[in-house]
């Protein structure tokens, strides 16, 4: 009898483990890696345009209410600080922490807003290496680089 439930309860604890499940990568995942680096400049370029271009448009036409404060919050206000570091710091710089962010698997189906983030974020944080910056950023020591 312990025999036969010891095997059940193995049995059951075997199918019980999870696999990991690898995300899909989403279509500008895939799209930005098979970009050559001119092309990148080009698609964040027109990315961030857009976004401000419809920002603006909410204003113009429906003020400053809900929809246009949720547009701003959620996605304007992130690439109104891009505009505002790209003159110091170029568009490579930007574009080379969107590669890093999605050289990891496990980013590949996020949205291309968070690998904007993640840039900004790792753009400004003080650091020379990527792991300085993430320790920096890790403990609040986000101090924008001179």
């Amino acid at each position: 009898m312990k025999f036969v439930l010891t095997i059940l309860c193995t049995l059951s604890f075997i199918l019980a483990q999870e696999k990991k499940v690898d995300p899909a990568p989403n279509a500008i995942a895939v799209y930005w890696k098979t970009l050559e680096p001119r092309e990148k400049e080009i698609f964040l370029f027109s990315y961030l345009t857009q976004v401000f271009d419809t920002h603006q448009e909410m204003i113009k036409n429906l003020g400053y209410g809900e929809v246009t404060t949720w547009y701003f919050d959620h996605k304007a206000e992130l690439v109104y600080g891009i505009f505002d570091q790209i003159d110091q710091s170029g568009m490579q710089e930007f574009i080379g922490w969107i590669d890093e962010y999605y050289r990891h698997q496990e980013f590949s189906g996020n949205a291309f807003d968070d690998a904007l983030s993640f840039a900004f974020r790792f753009q400004q944080a003080a650091g020379e290496t990527i792991w300085e910056k993430y320790e920096n950023l890790k403990f609040g020591k986000i101090k924008p680089e001179k």
